[in-house]
């Protein structure tokens, strides 16, 4: 049933908002759409029986999934000299939830937008970084680090500098705010006994010390209230950050998890996060040249629906269209979400393996906003991360800022992560709304900030990702499931940021170029690890 404004806007912005909006003059909707995310053709793995090829074609290696895993598994293939592999993707576009867009105003991000600048010791990244031109030996190139400002919170009529707001705040808040800080310090000092960190990116550098693994067994909730960390400035500030990475709430995700938001990015005690990298596209730069490694090897519009592993190798079925394309191959490289999996990985469908359940997975509504000019602002200038307080959205990112462009026409791209109630839930009531009405909640929740935003936006499309992200629920990144699902099974390897427990590029990079390894070694292909 169609909801009226009002309700609809109680529905995702919250009551309070929506009746203060009542008496509104309301502009039309700009023209847009919906992008990206083939849900109805997902949706056709429940269908049986699954169809038969006429003709099967041969390869060494098949890629199934072409977000930044594949694509990671399919660079580090090439530079080992493989050439006989393909990769299937389900969509138009390679890249996942690091895909971009482009328009005669600027290329943006349809997700992920931005990376840390990496630590020495993730030696997969700073290659890929040093190939692309972005690092100079260990240095990042000045002009892909995130330009000034950067962050910006929008409160109760005005724009703050940072994340945390410090306008206000009493003295107990400030307390809390550097006992938080000290807690974090004490994580980023920490090393186990064979000097591992706690945190670290890729997590599989990091310590599986009892100490560090008894965080997962709660919530971060749970843990702000055994420390007595009450402020509600510190709190939300901790939930912005679990929003931010995890599209949940601190009752919902781990100590773990929330702590590594915070700690995996300091090098040392005293020293600050380490700096952005960004472009205006988001981490559509990365996918782009990661795609160069497999230029003609990805067939795109492939619904893979069966994969079964036999003797000699593994069969791997797809649907191009309405017909059913066969590929044997010694090799699979399984580098889409476990919850796929389930559907189509042979005998699972019909006996489900258990580790399967421990995996859930957040929502996310993404919209581009063209505007034909730059809002007024109040209080600090517009960043390029720029955050409303009061909102359950996570605001918008400017995609012409890394450009330098200060006036004119811009493209703000909104995040709105569906963080409440179940995963299942969440992700249906995603999909039952429209582009209109989510055109709606955007615009409407810009309002707060830039009362005259419906009048500058030009055009708002809609991308929704029903699986956007792992979710690090209490006792998943630690388990016996995760560990698991890994692991190679019948030929099959599998790479996916979510055999991480956190939905990150480097993640994705990390397992990718892991299962492309475990493929060499299993081929006889032996190359120098890239890890």
């Amino acid at each position: 049933m169609e909801l009226s404004r009002r309700d609809l806007l109680a529905a995702f912005l919250g009551a309070p908002f929506a009746t203060a909006c009542r008496n509104e003059r309301v502009v039309p909707l700009p023209p847009g759409e919906i992008v990206g995310a083939s849900h109805a053709s997902g949706h056709r793995l429940r269908e049986r029986p699954r169809p038969t090829p006429l003709q099967w074609e041969s390869r060494e290696v098949v890629i199934v999934g072409g977000g930044v895993a594949g694509l990671s598994a399919a660079w580090r293939l090439a530079h080992a000299g493989v050439a006989d592999f393909t990769l299937l993707e389900l969509e138009p576009d390679a890249g996942g939830t690091s895909r971009s867009g482009k328009s005669a105003v600027s290329a943006f991000p349809w997700g992920a937008h931005y990376i840390p600048s990496p630590s020495q010791e993730n030696r997969a990244l700073v290659r890929l970084l040093q190939e692309m031109g972005v690092m100079n030996g260990n240095e990042v190139g000045e002009e892909f680090l995130c330009r000034d400002p950067q962050e910006r919170i929008f409160f109760r009529g005005r724009w703050y500098e940072g994340l945390y707001l410090f306008a206000g705040a009493s003295a107990e808040d400030l307390r809390q705010l550097r006992a938080f800080e000290a807690e974090v310090t004490k994580w980023v000092a920490w090393k186990d006994g064979r000097g591992r960190r706690a945190f670290t990116i890729p997590i599989a550098y990091g310590s599986d010390d009892v100490e560090v693994t008894a965080l997962d067994r709660m919530s971060m909730g749970e843990w702000m209230t055994q420390l007595g960390f009450t402020s509600s400035r510190l709190r939300w500030l901790i939930d912005y950050a679990c929003r931010d990475d995890y599209g949940a709430r601190p009752e919902q995700i781990s100590a773990w998890a929330g702590l590594f938001y915070f700690a995996s990015r300091i090098d040392r005690p005293g020293q600050e996060s380490r700096s952005f990298i960004t472009w205006p596209e988001g981490n559509g730069r990365l996918v782009g040249h990661l795609a160069q490694s497999a230029r003609g090897r990805i067939a795109t519009g492939m619904l893979v629906c069966e994969i079964r592993p036999g003797v000699d190798g593994v069969e791997v079925v797809a649907l191009r269209g309405d017909e059913p394309i066969g590929i044997r191959a010694r090799r699979v490289i399984f580098a889409a979400p476990q919850f796929v999996a389930g559907h189509v990985i042979a005998p699972w469908p019909e006996s489900r393996s258990s580790h399967l359940d421990a995996f859930a997975y957040g929502s996310w509504m993404v919209a581009n906003l063209t505007l034909r000019d730059r809002p007024s602002e109040r209080g600090f200038p517009l960043a390029w991360d720029n955050v409303l307080y009061e909102s359950p959205s996570l605001g918008y990112v400017v995609a012409t800022h890394q450009s330098g462009i200060e006036r004119g026409r811009t493209i703000f791209t909104y995040y709105y992560p569906l963080s409440n109630g179940d995963t299942h839930a969440g992700r249906q009531r995603l999909l039952a709304t429209g582009r209109d009405a989510w055109a709606e909640v955007a615009l409407s929740d810009l309002s707060r900030a830039h009362p005259e935003i419906r009048s500058l936006t030009e055009r708002l499309d809609v991308m929704r990702w029903g699986h956007a992200m792992i979710r690090p629920q209490p006792g998943f990144v630690w388990s016996e499931a995760r560990r698991i699902a890994a692991q190679p099974h019948r030929g099959i390897h599998f790479a996916h940021s979510d055999l991480s427990g956190v939905s990150l590029f480097e993640e994705a990079l990390y397992q990718g170029v892991r299962a492309a390894e475990e493929v060499l070694a299993s081929i006889e292909r032996p190359a120098p690890t890239f890890l």
